[in-house]
């Protein structure tokens, strides 16, 4: 086997603003909307939006109607941290990161080197709308 993800499946408060954020980002990464399909899965009480790549397949579901105001938070046990796409650049983080600007994202931190986790780590962070944090991230050298 490879370690490689097959797919990743995010529950998100509000579906509609997530689908607006995403349809907007995940191209940005290498996906295309074409590839994109919705279902309702009665019998989980969900709705489920997927995205699909080669590579990768991204859902956002809906919260069960009894956890809809949970609040999110990564440092919760069982939550996801953060999630980084891979760059193949320093320019295509820049890139992401001025088109971040223009959609009017939640920018964390802007596009630097953090040679705490190495000499050549150069990354942006921003939130989702529902504070999920999320990375784009090169690890070449220049």
């Amino acid at each position: 086997m490879q370690p490689v993800i097959d797919h990743i499946e995010i529950t998100v408060k509000d579906l509609n603003e997530a689908i607006k954020f995403y349809d907007f980002f995940l191209p940005l990464v290498g996906f295309n909307l074409k590839n994109k399909t919705q279902a309702l899965i009665a019998s989980h009480d969900k709705h489920v939006v997927e995205y699909t790549h080669p590579l990768l397949a991204m859902a956002l579901t809906s919260p069960r109607e009894s956890l809809r105001n949970e609040q999110v938070h990564r440092r919760r046990p069982g939550a996801l941290h953060h999630l980084a796409f891979k760059a193949e650049t320093r320019s295509d983080v820049d890139f992401i990161y001025h088109q971040l600007l223009a959609f009017n994202a939640n920018i964390v931190a802007p596009p630097q080197l953090y040679p705490e986790y190495h000499q050549n780590y150069y990354a942006v962070f921003f939130k989702d709308p529902d504070g999920i944090k999320l990375e784009v991230v090169c690890q070449k050298g220049v």
